[in-house]
């Protein structure tokens, strides 16, 4: 996940120049500032798809931000980079708005979904799993578990009160609530083989993955080398959102909370052009570095 800059300024920072490269079939251009400033730069509709994960106002603690504002100023904070967001989509685009929370304070996510109601239709809810516990019986006898399962990753909670948090939400927003989806393009296969001549919609023997997805952190060594900013998402989580959307339909791929660049990585894998923005120097050359160490294997990079 990413960040921009929570408190507000009475003037416009600057844009900074971006940085472009060319990643074999995509464009990608990066941007150092602030991303409502940045996006007042851009012309309307030239966005396809959004998928990003701002800061949630949790009180993490980031290399030079303040995310622990009072809830109304954070809340006037999101109304203008989703208003500004809103701008540069298409008719037919796509936000897919990653939003977490804690035990302490669990309303956010929902509230930061009804700011972005004044722009947006809510078309679908999705539910990130990070974590899940499976029991060998409700699993079914075809699955062939040898026991019962816990798999995934979680930051545990010392409480008498909270369960530990294994899950985060995706919105899916979009301009009039009518966008097309390619369900099939993040798809599941039947169990049972026989439910495929059921439905005649059952392409590939493929079904529609659902709203809930199971989608784990990696396991790292080094959290400073290998995770070096403390709210990242795995790079399969907005992978998954944009070919839900439609890679052919996708256009310009925008996360105006770059962080480490796992959307960029994704649009990379993809062929999508990309932008990002993001106002932490170090954050974005690490972005950087990334995207081109994700590419180095099939040379292709090229920037300038």
């Amino acid at each position: 996940m990413a960040l921009a800059l929570l408190q507000p300024t009475p003037t416009p920072r600057p844009v900074r120049p971006a940085l472009s490269l060319t990643v074999g079939r995509s464009r990608l251009r990066f941007f150092l500032g602030d991303c409502v400033d940045v996006l007042a730069t851009f012309d309307p509709g030239t966005v396809g798809t959004v998928v990003t994960s701002p800061p949630y106002n949790l009180g993490i603690k980031y290399r030079t931000y303040r995310d622990d504002l009072p809830r109304t100023d954070y809340l006037n904070w999101s109304e203008r980079w989703l208003r500004a967001a809103a701008r540069t989509l298409t008719p037919g685009g796509s936000l897919f708005l990653n939003v977490g929370a804690k035990p302490t304070d669990p309303w956010i996510p929902l509230e930061v979904a009804q700011v972005a109601r004044r722009h947006f239709r809510l078309q679908n809810t999705i539910h990130w799993v990070k974590s899940i516990a499976i029991d060998r019986d409700a699993a079914g006898a075809n699955v062939g578990l040898e026991r019962d399962v816990a798999v995934g990753h979680y930051k545990p909670i010392n409480s008498d009160r909270f369960l530990n948090d294994c899950h985060e939400y995706i919105f899916h927003f979009t301009p009039a609530g009518r966008t097309r989806l390619d369900r099939r393009a993040v798809g599941v296969p039947y169990q049972d083989p026989s439910n495929i001549k059921r439905w005649a919609a059952a392409g590939d023997g493929l079904r529609c993955r659902g709203n809930t997805w199971f989608i784990p952190y990696e396991t790292i060594q080094r959290r400073d080398r290998d995770r070096p900013h403390p709210a990242s998402f795995p790079t399969k989580v907005p992978e998954q959102c944009l070919r839900l959307h439609g890679v052919e339909r996708a256009g310009v791929v925008l996360d105006p909370f770059l962080g480490l660049g796992s959307t960029a990585i994704a649009a990379v894998r993809l062929g999508l052009d990309f932008v990002g923005i993001e106002l932490d120097e170090h954050y974005l050359a690490e972005a950087v570095r990334r995207v081109k160490q994700a590419a180095e294997n099939r040379a292709e990079v090229s920037g300038q």
